[in-house]
């Protein structure tokens, strides 16, 4: 097998599960012979001249610590040199004619690019860099909105973390006499908010995807057997005629009730976490599967898993297997989305279990 040079990078948010893909990537070159470095603070890193890089081996990275959260290459920082920052300075054809020269000085045979949809939906739109290599590219993010995969690293755990999050709240719930206004990540993607809120089973859960009433949320939990509980609110609801976070809009709406009630954002802990067991096999799928279409000569191609496969998708079919929005940072440039779909079993698991969930699927 011919040796060849290949390029890691993590980008956008963080969550759990990075270093431990990272570290399958690592192992998987080492057996097969390959150089592999590492490419640091994602397009911030790249930008650079010359690229910020490292060596990966098996001294560089600490084993030991591959399960836990963040990203042993950091992702960047978002205010200084990306996508966004460049596009807002008017010079994003300047920024990407630097980051193709950097990649053509790493002289690089593949680039395992682990990304959310805004940064597989870039890599999509801006193709061009990536000429003379092949991309592969790895799904992440704690909002699961990534089209044409059924699992993206990250998730799992985040719903772990606002599960166990949820759980001590309750405690004092219960001793106060109260509800809990959780409110989840997720932008406009319900995922998060609905897994975890089946888990914990919930009073009720807000998600985008789903108009609700909140006089009618009001009237469910008046109606319930408890005098407290959990009320989980996706970050990406609205309420026509009210402004401010979704938890304190929900709040208001209770407390103009009579209901007893607190707001709490878990914020940046739905992003931590040691990496559960099942984001680690999801990271070794994803990097075997990787390191496969490598050797295939795959290029613009997205790793997923669907109905129990591990496989690749082109980046056009991951595009166009979403729901295309405006990016909201970059002019001209589109996101991929996907949502909670009508036919989410989850869906009708929790109404079953009587857990408000809204009234009108979108």
């Amino acid at each position: 097998m011919a040796t060849k040079k290949i390029g890691i990078m993590t980008t956008g948010g963080d969550c759990s599960g990075l270093n431990t893909v990272i570290q399958r990537v690592i192992d998987g070159c080492i057996s097969r012979k390959w150089n592999i470095i590492g490419i640091k603070d994602g397009t911030d890193g790249l930008y650079n001249t010359p690229a910020s890089t490292v060596d990966l081996t098996h001294g560089a990275f600490q084993f030991a610590n591959s399960h836990l959260a963040g990203s042993i290459l950091s992702n960047g920082n978002a205010g200084n040199t990306n996508f966004e920052s460049s596009a807002r300075a008017g010079k994003l054809v300047a920024f990407n004619k630097r980051l193709k020269k950097s990649l053509s000085d790493l002289n690089l045979d593949a680039l395992v690019l682990i990304g959310g949809n805004g940064s597989l939906s870039l890599a999509h739109m801006y193709r061009e860099i990536y000429n003379g290599l092949s991309l592969v590219c790895i799904p992440k993010t704690i909002d699961m909105d990534v089209p044409k995969t059924e699992r993206t690293i990250g998730f799992d755990t985040a719903v772990q973390q606002l599960v166990s999050y949820c759980d001590q709240l309750l405690l004092t719930a219960r001793s106060h006499h109260r509800w809990f206004v959780v409110q989840t990540m997720g932008r406009k993607c319900g995922q998060l908010a609905l897994h975890a809120g089946v888990a914990i089973a919930a009073d009720a859960i807000l998600i985008p995807e789903i108009k609700f009433d909140a006089d009618n949320l009001v009237k469910h939990i008046k109606q319930s057997k408890r005098d407290y509980g959990i009320i989980l609110v996706s970050e990406g609801i609205t309420i026509r005629g009210h402004s401010g976070k979704p938890a304190d809009m929900i709040s208001r709406k209770l407390n103009a009730a009579g209901i007893a009630n607190r707001t709490a954002f878990p914020e940046y802990i739905q992003r931590a976490g040691d990496t559960l067991a099942t984001d680690r096999i999801l990271a070794a799928g994803f990097a075997e599967t990787a390191l496969t279409a490598i050797e295939n000569n795959e290029t613009y191609v997205m790793t997923s898993f669907e109905n129990g496969e591990f496989k690749t998708v082109s980046l056009n079919d991951f595009f166009a297997g979403g729901r295309p929005d405006k990016d909201p940072n970059i002019i001209g440039a589109m996101t991929s989305n996907a949502y909670v779909e009508p036919d989410n079993i989850l869906l009708h698991i929790a109404a079953d279990m009587g857990i408000y969930i809204g009234e009108k699927r979108k």
